[in-house]
Order: structure tokens, then C-alpha cells, then sequence
């Protein structure tokens, strides 16, 4: 049987989860897990509600940042602490139509370009 905190805990997580990766960096990702683009995280990193991380990027990157890869199709995003230790991974990334974690305006990132975010909002893993 799974298990299935109830709505507080949950939110509780998302909190203890934002709070280990405020002021870190978020990656994305190609397949083959090459770094395609970085976008830094605000210092506290976001809302969470209702058991859902609203992500909230520093204002200098939320217009987006060049692309760090050779050029390929954005799949999944990680995020790092102020560190650089990963913390969270397996994030999924879709256009602004799709359900990922992350929504980017263009999911294929060419070398040099401007990576735009749309959204990013992170539920409660499997509820």
C-alpha cells in the first residue's frame, strides 16, 4: 500500500524540499543528462500551497539565460542548493500545453539561444 500523507504534511515536504534548494540553480537537461541551460533560483525559491511548489526564479535569469549545451531537446530539470549538491531530480520539462514540471517556451535548446521558462510547478510526487 502506498502511502499518502494527508494535504499538510505533503505541503510540509514541498516546504522542507524548497527550503534545501533556495538560492541554488535549476538545470536542464537533455536525455543524456548534458546541461543544456541554468537558471538561478531566488532566494527563497518559491510558494508552496495546497501541496504544490510555485517556483520562483531570481529576476536577473527569469528572462531566460544562453543555452550551455551543443543543442538538443530539453527532457527533464534538476535542482542544485547554493552549494552545487544536487537535491531534487527527475523533474519532467513539456511545452506550455504539455504536464511537465517545467514549461519552456521552445524545448529545443541550440547552442547560444535564449532559454524562456513559462512556469514551473512541482506537486506532491504520486498524489
Amino acid at each position: 500500500m502506498a502511502v499518502n500523507p494527508v494535504i499538510e504534511v505533503r505541503t510540509a515536504m514541498l516546504d522542507a524540499a524548497r527550503d534545501s534548494v533556495a538560492g541554488g540553480t535549476m538545470e536542464l537537461l537533455s536525455a543524456s543528462n548534458q546541461v543544456l541551460a541554468v537558471f538561478g533560483l531566488s532566494a527563497d525559491a518559491g510558494s508552496v500551497a495546497a501541496a504544490v511548489w510555485s517556483v520562483e526564479f531570481d529576476p536577473v535569469t527569469t528572462l531566460g539565460t544562453a543555452a550551455a549545451g551543443l543543442g538538443t531537446n530539453a527532457a527533464a530539470a534538476r535542482f542544485k542548493n547554493a552549494g552545487g549538491a544536487v537535491r531534487l531530480t527527475g523533474l519532467t520539462v513539456t511545452l506550455p500545453g504539455g504536464t511537465g514540471d517545467v514549461k519552456l517556451i521552445n524545448t529545443s535548446i541550440t547552442e547560444g539561444q535564449t532559454v524562456g521558462i513559462t512556469s514551473a510547478s512541482i506537486p506532491y510526487p504520486g498524489v
